[in-house]
């Protein structure tokens, strides 16, 4: 697609270069969008940043090891959400009362709604998760809470290791890091990052994929039809639990978002405000130099000096933790000094659903993190010079430019239908994302 001269006709038809996606232009905003669109691309235009259907799986990112199949999506869906899967607790009383879904629920876009994820031994749940509690009743070291905010697992098949480090991923981005798996043998089985986060992460927060768990909770059946290849002795495992709950991930898409139906022709689905909030975005604002593509994230990790849980005062206890390991990020794991203080890029998909923004969660507006970036005066001072982006303190936004673009992100990449990717209920009867008391009164389901 050529550059275009800003007229003032009402409508032209403009298709992008690589497929036959035609944007009928009403205004020289969307003009002035597609053009900047075309540059942030790469000539590749509107068709570069559409997010597939969710059951497209041929143009979803996925692992060879690991193929999509409806059977496996409609297993993992099941086990994500499921609270019965909470089968090892440290408390035996805390026993089927949590799930993945815990600290990933769709209410908070596939976040957990909280600055601190809390799995065993957390409390309630109020709308979307913001009135989640550590049970103050039970042994500090018996709770299960995290150091570092809970990403999203929205539009993750779009980035190939897992975690705010990218510790979790046996290939592509993580080739060369072997010396750093001493802790994550998982790696070694190939797998890319969601299939190993959802194989490490049963241990970690204490979950019970098992035959006894098929067995008792009546999940033969599906993990008959989602692994008829592998050994009946061999199939019901923590493993293909994994595989069938990574399957599903892959599949959460935020492609009915404003800015989604945007892309594809629907020129009405943005106001002026959006538009040249996207404009900013996609120019100006450089954003577009790590938050790209469908998702808009890279594979990259960038320092932004954003602070952790201990620069302030309102954050959980932390227990276990490293946190110098923690606040290193991708260093913390791979001992490069280069990579210190510098974490994966997040999608940028249905922010304003989970409220806490930034690693450490130290920001609560998505207006405060783009004049922050804007600003650029970093939070955390341990953070050297030369790690810091070079977008940080360096583009320059006027106050309108960035009010503009904090309604694009939090409108225009919202996409409010995520419950689709939910459960009417689960096998076990439980309450689900929680099946604590104070947890299914707040859910209705007593």
């Amino acid at each position: 697609m050529k550059k275009l001269t800003f007229i003032a006709a009402i409508t032209l038809l403009i298709s992008s270069c690589t497929k036959d996606d035609y944007i009928p232009i009403t205004s020289n905003l969307d003009a002035e969008l597609l053009s900047v669109l075309d540059d942030a691309s790469n000539g590749e235009g509107t068709s570069f940043f559409i997010l597939p259907e969710s059951d497209d799986y041929a143009n979803i990112p996925q692992d060879p090891l690991n193929p999509i199949t409806p059977e496996k999506v409609a297993l993992g869906k099941l086990l994500l959400h499921e609270t019965a899967t909470g089968g090892v607790p440290k408390m035996e009383e805390m026993k089927g009362t949590y799930s993945c879904a815990s600290c990933h629920q769709a209410a908070a876009g596939f976040g957990a709604g909280i600055r601190q994820g809390i799995g065993e031994c957390g409390i309630g749940f109020g709308i979307r998760g913001e009135e989640r509690i550590v049970n103050t009743s039970v042994p500090v070291d018996s709770i299960d809470v995290q150091p570092i905010k809970s990403p999203t697992i929205l539009n993750v098949a779009y980035q190939d290791v897992m975690l705010w480090n990218g510790q979790f991923g046996g290939t592509g981005t993580n080739a060369g890091t072997e010396a750093s798996w001493t802790e994550i043998q998982e790696n070694f089985l190939g797998f890319q990052g969601i299939e190993v986060q959802a194989i490490k992460g049963q241990k970690v927060h204490r979950l019970q994929i098992d035959d006894e768990f098929v067995n008792t909770f009546g999940y033969k059946e599906l993990f008959d039809a989602a692994f008829p290849d592998i050994p009946e002795s061999e199939r019901y495992t923590k493993n293909n639990g994994a595989l069938a709950m990574a399957a599903y991930e892959r599949t959460l898409l935020a492609n009915r978002s404003p800015w989604q139906d945007w892309l594809k022709g629907n020129t009405n689905a943005l106001n002026e405000e959006e538009k040249k909030g996207a404009i900013a975005f996609f120019g100006k604002g450089k954003c577009y130099e790590c938050h790209t593509g469908p998702a808009l994230n890279d594979k990259g990790f960038h320092a932004y000096g954003m602070g952790d849980f201990e620069n302030t005062s309102d954050a959980l206890l932390l227990f276990n933790a490293n946190m110098d390991k923690v606040k290193r990020g991708r260093g913390g794991f791979t001992n490069n000094s280069d990579d210190d203080f510098k974490f994966k890029t997040p999608t940028l998909y249905n922010l304003v659903d989970n409220g806490f923004y930034g690693h450490g969660g130290t920001f609560t507006s998505i207006k405060e993190v783009i004049s922050y970036k804007n600003n650029g005066i970093p939070q955390n001072t341990e953070v050297p010079t030369e790690n810091l982006a070079s977008q940080f303190g360096t583009i320059d936004l006027t106050e309108e430019e960035i009010n503009n673009m904090a309604v694009f992100i939090t409108n225009s990449l919202r996409d409010p239908e995520l419950n689709r990717y939910v459960p009417e209920t689960i096998i076990s009867g439980n309450c689900f994302p929680n099946n604590d008391d104070t947890s299914r009164e707040d859910l209705g389901c007593d």
